[in-house]
């Protein structure tokens, strides 16, 4: 069967094309490469000895995405990973967000109604929870004013694909993402950040090998054990394999509803200390940091309940904070090698 994946050379696209031909999967990647390198199909064929189809292909161009989808007339599901995700980045320019999130999806969407059946899988997130009043956070959370456009573009998103899906063929499986970490043990593929890291664990393992002076931690005097923020860090590896058997359970007719909603974390909160005495633990050095002020739009804590993923789906995190770290590690010091 063949499975489409769109943004497939990004951080968590590639790790889910492995596992998906580790299953067995033919692979078609759709990326712009706006975030990405094509030197990335090299790490997957490494590790899964297959190299998947690749078009480079502006999704937001409408005429280009209708031709892709008449060359390819054979594609049993969409895992829809393509989009601009950064938070700080949206706040400055909104509309290439919603240009980028939103169009995009429609574009694709618009095409699977034509087929006589269409799996689609949505890269969600649980930013869409904001600041949950109660943790862990459940799939019946309510959804909190969006704190930022690339917030407001998954909002969004899941109610358009929700719409869509009661009026058509489409069926759809909405993963809210907590916050993907590590590399695949290999150190074939990983996180690799153009320019400077928006994400806490490159930013430790860039700081790490040196290429920055000092990791900047935002606020210590949040209402949490160790005073940072608090958040549930999940291997990449573990997340991957969370969307190989969403495309299988849409392919097996085994959903429930038209459209299904999974939180995928670990179920574990940990503060950005514990993430940094994490990195010290694996890679044997001292970290340099430094306290700082909190961040505009930052929360105070989020973590998963995954009872629903876990008794649901049939899926569960396996890796350790410590694993994840280490294979992050792995991954930089590859990188800079």
């Amino acid at each position: 069967m063949k499975i489409l994946v769109t943004g497939g050379l990004g951080f968590i696209g590639s790790h889910t094309v492995v596992e998906l031909q580790n299953q067995g999967f033919e692979v078609v990647i759709v990326d712009d490469l706006s975030n990405s390198s094509e030197n990335v199909l090299n790490g997957i064929v490494a590790i899964s000895n297959k190299k998947p189809l690749f078009e480079k292909l502006d999704l937001r161009e409408k005429n280009k995405v209708q031709d892709f989808f008449k060359k390819h007339q054979d594609i049993s599901g969409v895992i829809h990973f393509a989009a601009s995700k950064a938070v700080g980045e949206s706040v400055g320019n909104p509309l290439l967000y919603y240009e980028n999130n939103i169009n995009t999806l429609v574009y694709l969407l618009q095409e699977l109604q034509k087929l006589p059946e269409a799996n689609f899988i949505f890269s969600s997130s649980c930013t869409v929870y904001g600041q949950a009043e109660k943790m862990p956070i459940t799939e019946d959370a309510s959804i909190q004013l969006a704190m930022s456009p690339y917030g407001n573009t998954k909002q969004i998103g899941e109610e358009i694909i929700t719409d869509t899906a009661k009026v058509t063929n489409i069926n759809a499986i909405l993963l809210r993402y907590f916050n993907p970490i590590g590399a695949h043990p290999s150190a074939e593929i990983g996180e690799l950040p153009i320019g400077v890291p928006q994400n806490l664990v490159p930013f430790i393992t860039q700081t790490g090998f040196g290429l920055r002076k000092e990791l900047s931690v935002y606020g210590d005097d949040y209402p949490t054990p160790d005073g940072t923020a608090v958040r549930d860090y999940i291997h990449v590896v573990d997340l991957a394999k969370a969307h190989v058997i969403a495309m299988q359970r849409l392919l097996d007719k085994k959903n429930l509803d038209k459209v299904e909603i999974f939180n995928l974390g670990t179920g574990t909160g940990s503060s950005v200390l514990e993430v940094i005495h994490s990195f010290e633990k694996v890679s044997g050095q001292k970290l340099p940091y430094k306290i700082v002020a909190r961040r505009e739009g930052d929360i105070t804590s989020a973590y998963a309940n995954t009872d629903k993923a876990n008794n649901v789906l049939g899926w569960k995190a396996q890796s350790t904070l410590d694993e994840a770290m280490a294979s992050a590690w792995k991954w930089e010091q590859k990188v800079r090698s």
